[in-house]
This record gives C-alpha cells, structure tokens and sequence, in this order.
C-alpha cells in the first residue's frame, strides 16, 4: 500500500477520534482557530459564472464526440497550461445548474436542501461551515473579491466581515450582479456600479479588476498559508466585453448547434421548463433571435460569449505569474471551474437550468505539483465533493458535515473505489436527477421524464423514456435517485416516492 495512503488513512483515524465528525458552525470550540501546520499550501479557487467545457481549448479532446464541440474555437493558453501541469476533469459536473445553489454545493460540501440556498437570492444558511471557516480553522488568511451569490436579495451587496462567511478579506465581494465596470472611491472601496451598459477598460472591466485585486491579494508578505476566491461575473450575460474582445472573434466563424432551429423562439434560463408564454426576459431574448435572422443572431452572441473567455483566460495568466514571480506557484493548489455551463442554442435554449448536459457537466481543472498527477480524471466528482478534496489535498481536517466524498486520491493518481454517478437537485424542487457514464435521467413530479443514452446521442437529442426497451433501465436509474433523496431527507422525496414505483 503507498505511504501516502497509509498515512493519509492514519490521519483520518486520528481526526475521527478527536471528534471531528461532530462539528458543526456553532460548536465553534470543535474547529477553533489554530496555528497552521508547516508545510500547507495556499489555496486559491479562480471561478467563473456560466462557462461551458467548449470555450477553453484544452476541453476540445474531451468534446470530440460531440459535434461543433470537438474543434477549438477559443485558444486558452494559460487555462491548457495549467490543465497540462495538474488534473483535468472530463465528467466534472454540477449538482444544481444556477447560480446560488452550485455555489452553495462548492463552498459547503453540502446539496442544496442541506445548505438552505435551493434557488438563486436567497441566502445560505448562516451556520453553514464553508471552505473559507475550515481553512481559518487551521490558521489559514482567507480573502475573496468578486460574485458571491449566497446573501439573498442585496445588489450588488458589497459584503462586511459578519456576512462573509469566513472570507476575511471581503472588501471587494460582492453579493450579486453582472457589470462590466467596477471602480473605487476615495478610500479604495468599491462604489456600486450604476449600469451594466458601461464598460470598462484594461484596469476596470471586471474581469481585470478583480484579477488585479488577486494579485494584490497573493502579493502580500504572510507568515501563513492562504485561501482566496477570484469570481469573476462573466461570461454570463450580458455578452459584452472591453476591446480587443469584443471583436476579436467573427461570427461567421462560430459552429451553431445541431439542435439549434434557425429562426425560432429561444427560451429563457430559469424555469426548468421552455415557459410558454415566454417570460418577459425570455420574450426578448426570443424576439432578439428571430430579429437577428435567427442562426445569425446567435453566431454573433457566441463571438462575443468567446472575446468573454478569452479575456478571462488572459486574466488567469497574470494571477499565475504573480505567483511564480512571488516563488509560490509550486507552493499554491490552483482550482479552476465555474458554476454552470451555457446552452447557447442547444435545443433551442440560452443559459441554464433546464436538463442538457451542457449546463450540468462543467471545466475543473487542479493543479498542485505536491500531490496532484498531471493526468486527465474520468471519474465523476460533483460540486459537493470539492471541500473534502481540497481539504484532503492540504492534509486538514473537513467539518465533518459534508455530504460529498474526497476525491483527492483521484487526483494523487492511487487507486480509490469510486461511484461514477453525479446527482440533479433541481432548484425547483419539482425535479431530480442522475448522470452516469451510460445515461442521464431526469424525473419530474408532474411527468414529462428524459432520459439520454449519452454515448450513443452525445447532443441528446432522443428521449428514451417512453421506449419500452428502457423500460428496466428507467425503474433501475429512477430507484437509485430516489434511495439518493431518501437518504438525504430531501423535499424530493416526498413526490418521488408516488412517481418512481409507476414507472
């Protein structure tokens, strides 16, 4: 057996006896803050908000399967650097694709039911014991600027300390909103952006402040290890960027999807179902589409989509140079992801939160010389495995209230036993879920059910789940996820428990 297993086994057996599984936020003498432990890295999460696998360039030989997806559109340098250098994840995948419950799932280990943010603006629950409380735990200097998302209604809600959650450094965190302009007053605080029609320039488009803001952040001499989160807002809509970006890209040369039907209605993101009629948002969006010529409307918000990551991709390079500039690149367990892709025309849909792959299964990419093999990870991890896997990855102690599993022998390269299933909470309520390597199956309380065989249909375009030779498979997958929701007491459990024995 490796040593580092071994080792890794006894620790966890000495943290077990010390109680550790019983902690919980206020029991706060369970995980008082104490002195770091030699030798712990820093951690720092670079976050984004709606990117899809199919804009970075290193996820192009995962797509290969999928049409339009398998070519490159936007080179990602500094993204392929770091995805060459550690752990790329190809079935990496969300557990609720909006924004406030995924990133609930992140920072708490936890699904959405458990950690109270079930759907966008409304808050976490306050007691809820984030990456950002463990790693102060263990005498790390936590900081974050950019979207957060977990603190209800306020807009752009720029965070105090008794609200952070355990980001320390929370001076340039806000709650929510998608502005592509930030700028400060007199004494260096943020002020609230006015309009998302400004735009800024190399020092205050969003992207590149907020980059500016990390290296500051990782610039500074410490005597301790540190955690920090840059979330960045794009390139969720709007789809506008600072120049060069914005038209770096032509539309002429943007793939449009196979399930893509020229000149029809495209639906909104947030319902879970193509409302009809269209909501407001929707309505227009639909209306911009069929007046853009349809396919010609959406070549052109793809460009723009892909000027987005490519300027986010230049700002991960900087963050990373500051690093090896400051000798501790090597020293830094680098996180890259997002919270949910972009459908961007599949099915005839912008956005998230409807059932397609492309909203759920997202980029992840680690890198840690220490600990983390350079190699491309198949198994499946979830938003709610990541605390456990960077606490895992830094030899620290979780909370213990975690509901996801350690994935860091995974990235060491050991040989661990492995689920390959990734579960949907949908924020509705009304909706469950579960990919596997074979299929994705969605449930809903009020019928309507879709199942994909994803191999054989990578752009799920066929619902299986009224052919009756998927009859068994339906009844197996559908008793998987409700012994899933069962055992976490979920609200869907209540409707699954009369829908799955009819099936």
């Amino acid at each position: 057996m490796p040593s580092s297993v071994m080792n890794r086994r006894k620790f966890l057996a000495a943290a077990a006896a010390g109680g550790m599984a019983a902690a919980a936020w206020p029991h706060r003498a369970a995980l008082a803050a104490e002195a770091p432990a030699p030798g712990l890295p820093n951690v720092l999460f670079l976050h984004c908000d709606q990117l899809s696998s199919w804009a970075l360039s290193c996820y192009a030989p995962a797509l290969k399967t999928v049409p339009n997806y398998g070519r490159a559109v936007v080179a990602t340098p500094h993204l392929d650097r770091l995805a060459a250098e550690g752990a790329l994840l190809t079935n990496f995948f969300t557990n609720s694709a909006v924004c406030t419950p995924s990133r609930g799932c992140l920072f708490t280990g936890r699904y959405p039911h458990s950690h109270g943010a079930y759907r966008n603006d409304i808050p976490m629950n306050r007691d809820e014991m984030t990456l950002a409380r463990v790693l102060q735990s263990h005498g790390y200097e936590t900081g974050y600027s950019g979207k957060w998302h977990l603190d209800g209604q306020p807009r752009p809600g720029f965070m105090k300390a008794e609200r952070s959650m355990g980001f320390q450094d929370c001076r340039y965190m806000f709650n929510r909103g998608h502005w592509k302009k930030l700028e400060e007053g007199p004494g260096g605080d943020p002020i609230d952006p006015a309009s998302y029609a400004a735009i800024g320039d190399e020092k205050s488009y969003t992207t590149d402040y907020l980059a500016a803001k990390a290296v500051e952040f990782v610039a500074r001499p410490r005597s301790r290890p540190f955690f920090y989160v840059v979330s960045w807002p794009d390139p969720h809509p709007p789809f506008t960027v600072r120049e060069p970006y914005m038209s770096m890209y032509k539309p002429e040369d943007m793939p449009v999807p196979n399930t893509f039907l020229p000149g029809a209605a495209v639906a909104g993101d947030e319902a879970g179902e193509p409302p009809r009629p269209l909501k407001p948002k929707a309505a227009k969006r639909a209306a911009d589409n069929q007046a853009g010529g349809g396919a010609a409307h959406l070549k052109a918000q793809k460009a723009r989509y892909c000027g987005l990551a490519k300027c986010i991709d230049d700002a991960v390079g900087r963050i990373v140079e500051a690093l090896r500039g400051r000798g501790i690149l090597d020293r830094t367990v680098i996180v890259f992801t997002t919270d949910h892709g972009e459908y961007m025309g599949e099915h005839n849909l912008w956005g998230k939160n409807q059932w397609y792959r492309t909203a759920y299964q997202l980029p992840f990419i680690v890198r840690w010389p220490a600990a983390v093999r350079p190699a491309v990870v198949e198994q499946f991890v979830t938003n709610v495995d990541v605390q456990q896997t960077v606490c895992g990855l830094a030899g620290v102690r979780p909370a213990g209230r975690e509901q996801g599993r350690d994935a860091s022998p995974l990235l060491r390269g050991e040989k661990a036993e492995w689920e390959n299933a990734a579960w949907i909470h949908h924020s509705s309520l009304q909706a469950a879920g579960l990919f596997t390597p074979k299929y994705e199956l969605v449930l809903k309380a009020t019928g309507g059910h879709m199942l994909f065989d994803r191999p054989a249909d990578p752009e799920q375009a066929r619902n299986l789940a009224s052919d009756p030779a998927c009859r068994e498979t339906m009844r197996s997958l559908a008793g998987r996820i409700l012994d899933h929701h069962e055992r976490l007491a979920s609200p869907a459990a209540a409707w699954l428990k009369d829908v799955v024995p009819r099936l």
